[in-house]
């Protein structure tokens, strides 16, 4: 099928496909094609949320709600750590953040509390480092010490290291996510966009891993027999992933970027190839031809895909009391597509879509402990906002 072919298809279908439809897709972090508009029926006085800014930042990537205080912590690339009051809104810088490689799409990236925050103060961060062969991600915990108006912290190591390292500054992903039950550390690791390497098991990128809170190859991993790095890998065939999250039911969702067209919302299961870049809904840049998905090839298809792209820079999957008819449902933070998408999730299947048009790129998505849904926009707005049912 060609390009324009699955443009015309994709957009007659909603923009959803099943995932016995075989169909993905993707699109460039930094891609300006593919904006959006309100859906049918969805312009801003209807939207079933009204927007308040509640904060400023100059170039953010993730942000993270702390156990207990409901503080936020807000990453931005340049290196830098904020930690936000939930009460007063103040914040502060936090000290002890690692020095990292701000180029590109890398720096500082996500950042996550650990499942024993509460007992302990550790959180996850992870970011770009340089060392032999190039720059890659690296994914490092350490204790939140808070008090007297001052943060820091304290004990910073390294638990996770993308290999190999290669020249470039981009798709790096390290998206991190826990398990529901705390036992296992996940990390999307990009393909760096080298293509090639996705298909390589003896390498990490293009992967999700699946790692013990230490950092070690979880036990149980799809190929464990193999020993090495290999034995890290979860899933892989991935392009760049930006977006990891389970959902309520312990479902394993993923948004991933493609080339020209072809952004993916996957359900990620032990052992599959997602097919980057053997397969994908999109093209490749300059209009070179990738086969599509198709039932039979071998690789697991995307729930959903999108073409145009909307460049998928984050995901959530909601499961607050705030927007009861949201709940168990992906929601989307789309960077070109400069727009919150909604995607009706039903067991592992994708459903009806609502795109909500901000006008800017939305580089995170998360859920705050009363149910609020908090948005981060993409550098050049940089605002944060907080969405509360309509009135």
């Amino acid at each position: 099928m060609g390009h324009l072919a699955r443009t015309l298809g994709g957009l007659a279908a909603g923009l959803v496909a099943a995932a016995t439809a075989g169909c993905s897709a993707g699109s460039g972090d930094t891609a300006a094609s593919g904006a959006l508009g309100p859906a049918t029926g969805e312009g801003e006085r209807d939207w079933p949320f009204a927007v308040e800014e509640v904060g400023r930042y100059d170039e953010p990537w993730a942000m993270a709600f702390l156990p207990g205080s409901g503080d936020l912590l807000v990453t931005e690339r340049s290196g830098v750590l904020h930690l936000r009051d939930a009460g007063t809104g103040a914040q502060v810088e936090v000290s002890g953040v690692p020095d990292v490689v701000d180029a590109g799409q890398g720096g500082l990236g996500d950042v996550v509390p650990a499942p024993t925050y509460e007992q302990d103060g550790t959180v996850y961060l992870s970011w770009v480092e340089a060392g032999d062969g190039g720059t890659g991600a690296v994914v490092g915990r350490a204790r939140l010490d808070t008090g007297d108006g001052e943060a820091a912290l304290e004990g910073l190591e390294v638990v996770w290291r993308q290999v190999p390292k290669v020249e470039g500054d981009g798709h790096f992903s390290h998206r991190i996510a826990f398990s529901p039950d705390g036992r296992h550390l996940f990390v999307t690791s990009g393909e760096r966009q080298q293509g090639s390497p996705a298909q390589d098991t003896t390498n990490n990128l293009g992967s999700i891993v699946r790692l013990t809170p230490d950092g070690e190859p979880a036990p149980g991993n799809p190929l464990e027999d193999r020993g090495g790095v290999s034995a890290e890998l979860w899933s892989w065939g991935h392009r760049n992933a930006l977006g990891l999250q389970f959902a309520p039911d312990g479902a394993l969702w993923e948004t991933e970027m493609g080339p020209e067209g072809g952004d993916e919302l996957n359900v990620v299961e032990p052992g599959r190839n997602y097919g980057w870049p053997e397969v994908s809904n999109g093209s490749d840049y300059g209009g070179g031809e990738i086969p599509d998905h198709a039932e039979g090839d071998g690789y697991a298809a995307p729930a959903a895909w999108w073409d145009p792209s909307i460049s998928p820079g984050s995901l959530l999957v909601y499961d607050g009391e705030m927007f009861p008819d949201w709940r168990g449902d992906a929601l989307i933070g789309a960077l070109s597509g400069e727009a919150l998408v909604r995607v009706d999730l039903d067991g592992t299947t994708a459903g009806e879509q609502q795109v909500f048009d901000l006008g800017e790129r939305v580089r995170a998505v998360d859920e705050a402990p009363d149910g609020a849904i908090w948005l981060l926009e993409d550098e050049g707005s940089g605002r944060l906002l907080r969405l509360t049912p309509a009135r």
